[in-house]
C-alpha cells in the first residue's frame, strides 16, 4: 500500500466524519439545528424543514447550497447558526495526530463547512497546528463539494498538483471529481462502497494512516 501513495505530496482530509469518527455523533447536532433553521427561515414545519435538508443535499451536495440555490440564503448566517454546536463531544487522537504529522508533505483540510468551525474541530481532536492550510466551503466561493468547479477552485488557490495528490473522504460521492483529476482516493466510513473512482476504503483513518507511515 505505500507504494500506491509513494508519489504524493499532498495530502488533504475532509473534515467531519473523517478526522474524527461519526461515532462521536457531532454531526447530529448540525443537523438538529440545520432543521431548526430551515423551519424558522422558510416557516415551514419541521417535518417539512427536515426533508427539505435532506432533499437538498442530495441534490445540490449540500444543504446550504440548495438554500442558496432555491431560496437566495446568506450563506455566513446559516453557517454560523448551525456549527454552534458543542464540540465537548470531540476527544483529542494522539495516535492520529502523529501519523498525520509523519505525512511527508504538505497537509491540508479541505471541508464544506467553514472554517471558523473547521478550528474547532481541530482543536477538539488534539489536530490544530498540523495542516499546512485549511480551506473551507468559503474558498470554493460557496460551491459545495462534490462540484468539480470547487474543487479547482480551492485546489488553484493551493497550487497543488492532483496528480500528486491523495484524498482522504467519507463521502464517496466527494471523491469522483478528485479521482477524475488524477488523485489517489480513500473512502473512510465503516463500511464499503465499492465504485471505480475510489482506490481504497478504510474503516478507520488512523490505523490506515498507520501503515502509511510505518517504517
Amino acid at each position: 500500500m505505500q507504494d500506491s501513495f509513494s508519489h504524493i505530496e499532498t495530502w488533504v482530509f475532509d473534515l467531519d466524519n473523517t478526522l474524527y469518527p461519526p461515532s462521536m455523533r457531532l454531526f447530529d447536532q448540525i443537523e438538529q439545528r440545520m432543521t431548526n433553521w430551515v423551519s424558522r427561515r422558510l416557516g415551514v414545519s419541521r417535518a417539512e424543514a427536515d426533508h427539505l435538508r435532506a432533499s437538498y443535499w442530495k441534490l445540490y451536495g449540500t444543504t446550504l447550497a440548495g438554500l442558496m440555490h432555491e431560496h437566495g440564503v446568506e450563506p455566513m448566517d446559516y453557517l454560523m447558526d448551525v456549527h454552534d454546536i458543542d464540540f465537548s463531544l470531540l476527544a483529542p487522537d494522539p495516535a492520529l495526530a502523529a501519523h498525520i504529522a509523519a505525512l511527508p508533505g504538505r497537509r491540508i483540510v479541505y471541508t464544506n463547512a467553514d472554517t471558523i468551525y473547521a478550528a474547532k474541530v481541530l482543536q477538539g481532536r488534539g489536530l490544530s497546528g498540523l495542516f499546512d492550510a485549511v480551506y473551507g466551503v468559503e474558498h470554493a466561493e460557496f460551491r459545495p463539494k462534490p462540484e468539480r468547479a470547487a474543487f479547482e477552485t480551492v485546489f488553484a488557490r493551493d497550487g497543488l498538483n492532483p496528480t500528486r495528490a491523495a484524498m482522504f473522504e467519507d463521502d464517496p460521492r466527494n471523491l469522483a471529481a478528485p479521482h477524475d483529476m488524477g488523485m489517489r482516493t480513500v473512502h473512510i466510513a465503516p463500511e464499503p462502497e465499492p465504485a471505480p473512482h475510489i482506490h481504497f476504503h478504510a474503516p478507520d483513518l488512523t490505523e490506515f494512516l498507520g501503515h502509511l507511515t510505518k517504517r
